[in-house]
């Protein structure tokens, strides 16, 4: 059932929702980042600035489906020669693999407005499947009266799964880039026109 007020909320099972559609994410509000350890001591932390991503939200939850490509080029640490290291084939390998890719493959419910989305993750070339809980913050009416939903999931993965293994020796014991890394997502969407 739609809202009156905004045709683009329905209430499903007592929680407001998105009507069913394709819902693309907003590059000004969603953020796709990541955390690594660094020397066995710190947490670097980066982002991604070039993405696409596309929700379908489908009559039933189980039903949708969520699509992201990124431009790995547009990878971030706010240190240049450290940005440039991590786009070498040391790491992402951009000149064979400039794309980092989710799509999903199974919608789960779980309590509340949270869901579990499994998917293949595809890194420098690596396809593996992952598994991951989101919640969904809800859906509002933004600024120029456009509708938007929201959605907040993080997952941590192992860089050597995707053939990103670089690493060095440290002289104190361990090495210097941890093996693995946080990903943390903040995404609104709106309808795709």
């Amino acid at each position: 059932m739609a809202d009156t007020a905004n045709p683009n909320i329905r209430v499903f099972d007592g929680i407001e929702a998105p009507v069913p559609g394709d819902w693309v994410f907003d590059p000004v509000h969603t953020n796709i980042m990541f955390v690594a350890r660094y020397a066995m001591l710190t947490k670097i932390r980066g982002r991604f600035n070039t993405f696409d991503g596309v929700i379908h939200v489908a009559e039933s939850p189980e039903d949708s489906w969520v699509e992201v490509t990124i431009d790995a080029s547009s990878i971030s640490t706010d240190n240049e020669q450290r940005d440039e290291h991590l786009r070498s084939g040391d790491f992402l390998d951009l000149e064979n693999e400039p794309d980092i890719t989710f799509r999903s493959t199974k919608t789960e419910r779980l309590e509340g407005t949270r869901v579990r989305l499994t998917g293949d993750l595809s890194i420098r070339g690596v396809t593996k499947e992952v598994s991951f809980d989101v919640d969904y913050a809800g859906v509002a009416v933004g600024v120029g009266g456009k509708s938007r939903i929201a959605f907040a999931a993080s997952l941590e993965i192992d860089r050597d799964d995707y053939n990103v293994s670089w690493n060095m020796a440290i002289e104190t014991g361990g090495v210097l880039v941890g093996k693995h890394v946080q990903l943390e997502l903040e995404v609104q969407a709106v309808p795709k026109e």
